[in-house]
């Protein structure tokens, strides 16, 4: 057992000396990141607190995309879509170091199917007869799709191809096919680092603006909230003007620990897995492969980062359990990976890693689940005496917008202007981005001369412009990792001091993704153990039991068991 007593962190002693903010946010997932810097840059006087790490939680198990929602049409979700499409536009222009253009191709097997069954699932938002979409529905729904592109000007618009032009094009698809449709949305390769870079320029604005993690709101006392480090058991009571709960899928528990009794919350569930298989990331062309089931749902085939993902499901959960990736689901996504490239073999070692969270969705109540609306709303209520904002819906794609129309909401309350607009405005490592070839060689050999143009490149990827001051940063002598050498010693301690790292976790998956590529082994955890600890002031017996629990939480909720595992280069 580590002989470390538990260390009050500055942040949580900074709160404990001053518990008192203009806003309260609870939940540090994407929404509530971006919602805090939409306010801090405001001047607001403005405190989050996230219960995990930050974005940890349904934001951390998305499918790494940012879209317009094709689908959404179907559900008469015009509005949604709008804004979808022009926030994803603007993100390929502020956030370019992680939001990247993703050309998606839609394989189709008939020309009628789904013709007769749309209406009516769009009349009343019940599933109906499964049946998958045919061309002529396919080719409506993406030209009405283009029309809310228009004067974005950020992606081209849908091609249509035949069979054999088709197999030409990618001929490992399913030679069934009848047509395919190509059309252009956004990947987003690494969420956690953008939702970090979004959490940066909110503390960047100011003291004014703070953040911790590992502290959960448990009561209230008195008016204010009671939260609790979930490191030291310490207990602090926060007070403030408005409290903003965006703890996603968590909304009602977050209001039932307050003592307000809410039933806003419906979420489903998505699971991914990870693949390392070469023939399939090949077969793919660096493309995503997206289209619908034979039971009618959406899923996707999705080169990244060296490996293929693929998912997802839609199932109803219960927010107050763990969910984990079934092995039910796992034989779903190898039927749906056959019937697209049926001649390519996927297996279960091949799995590198697996996933599964919580969609925020509102209750459903009897709707079926892919037709729950993937819109938001903002519910008003009281906390003794302060108004209580919370957040039910929203999505990955639209963080922005969301954040500026619950600002907004909140800076009324306040009797406050705003001062600062968030449209257009680049993100972290997206501001200057060298968004050219040209531009990029620059960068690199303006930046390279202590670690060399190649490493340059790799940290700008990483980073964005940030890795500037990353590189000023690293030593003379800066040691690439043993068992993972894309990443260096320097680089890792700076992460650890620099990012509120907490617990080894936080930096195998947040921070870096590494737990993601299926780069972790014993071996590596020991190194980044022995790094972390050395910042963080660890003795053996908390570095043990970091490893410990970092092993245990990736074989129980990832399914990566580290035994017996050769070393697999991130």
């Amino acid at each position: 057992m580590s002989t470390l007593s538990p260390i009050t962190r500055p942040a949580v002693a900074d709160l404990a000396a001053h518990p008192r903010a203009s806003v309260l946010i609870i939940g540090g997932g994407i929404n509530g990141v971006a919602t805090f810097r939409d306010l801090a840059l405001q001047g607001v006087d403005v405190v989050l607190v996230e219960r995990g790490d930050f974005v940890s939680g349904a934001s951390s198990a998305s499918s790494h995309m940012v879209h317009g929602g094709i689908r959404y049409l179907e559900n008469g979700e015009f509005r949604l879509v709008k804004e979808s499409v022009t926030e994803r536009n603007m993100l390929l222009r502020t956030a370019p170091h992680y939001v990247k253009p993703l050309l998606t191709t839609v394989p189709i097997f008939s020309t009628f199917s789904g013709i007769l069954s749309a209406p009516l699932r769009f009349l009343t938002h019940k599933q109906g007869k499964p049946s998958e979409r045919g061309a002529l529905l396919i080719k409506v729904g993406l030209t009405i799709y283009d029309t809310f592109s228009r004067g974005g000007g950020a992606v081209p618009r849908h091609r249509f191809r035949g069979r054999a032009a088709s197999l030409r094009d990618l001929p490992r698809l399913n030679p069934d096919l009848a047509y395919t449709a190509s059309y252009y949305d956004a990947s987003m390769h690494d969420p956690e680092r953008l939702a970090l870079d979004v959490l940066r320029d909110g503390l960047d604005a100011g003291p004014h603006a703070r953040a911790v993690n590992y502290v959960e709101a448990i009561g209230t006392d008195d008016g204010g909230v009671v939260v609790r480090d979930r490191e030291t058991g310490e207990r602090i009571v926060l007070r403030a003007d408005v409290v903003v709960n965006t703890t996603g899928p968590w909304t009602d528990l977050t209001n039932r620990a307050l003592g307000r009794e809410t039933a806003y919350m419906g979420g489903t569930k998505g699971s991914h897995i990870v693949l390392d298989n070469p023939e399939l990331l090949a077969a793919t062309a660096g493309r995503e492969i997206f289209f619908e089931h034979s039971d009618g749902r959406i899923v996707l085939v999705y080169p990244l980062k060296g490996r293929v993902m693929v998912g997802t499901t839609d199932i109803d959960a219960d927010p107050s359990q763990p969910v984990v990736c079934t092995e039910e689901e796992v034989d779903y996504f190898f039927d749906l990976v056959k019937h697209v490239f049926p001649d390519i073999t996927v297996t279960r070692d091949q799995i590198v890693y697996r996933f599964a969270g919580i969609r925020p969705l509102p209750r459903h109540d009897d709707t079926q689940p892919g037709f729950v609306s993937r819109d938001y709303r903002i519910e008003r209520g009281e906390l003794g005496g302060a108004p209580l904002l919370s957040l039910v819906g929203g999505k990955w794609t639209t963080f922005r917008a969301l954040a500026e129309h619950l600002s907004n909401d909140v800076l009324g309350i306040l009797g406050r202007e705003r001062r600062v607009s968030t449209a257009g405005l680049p993100i972290g490592g997206g501001r200057d981005y060298p968004s050219t070839e040209a531009a990029r060689r620059v960068w690199t050999v303006a930046n390279g001369d202590e670690v060399g143009t190649v490493r340059a490149g790799q940290l700008l990827e990483r980073y964005g412009t940030r890795a500037a001051a990353i590189i000023d940063s690293l030593g003379e002598h800066d040691v690439p990792l043993e068992n993972a050498p894309d990443y260096t010693r320097d680089e890792i301690a700076r992460l650890v001091a620099d990012e509120q790292v907490v617990h080894l976790l936080d930096l195998v998956m947040r921070r870096t993704s590494l737990a993601f590529v299926g780069a972790v082994d014993e071996p590596l955890l020991r190194e980044l153990a022995e790094i972390a600890g050395t910042v963080l002031g660890w003795d053996a017996g908390r570095r043990e039991a970091e490893i410990s629990a970092t092993a245990a939480e990736l074989r129980d909720a990832h399914g990566v068991d580290l035994h017996g595992r050769e070393h697999v280069a991130g």
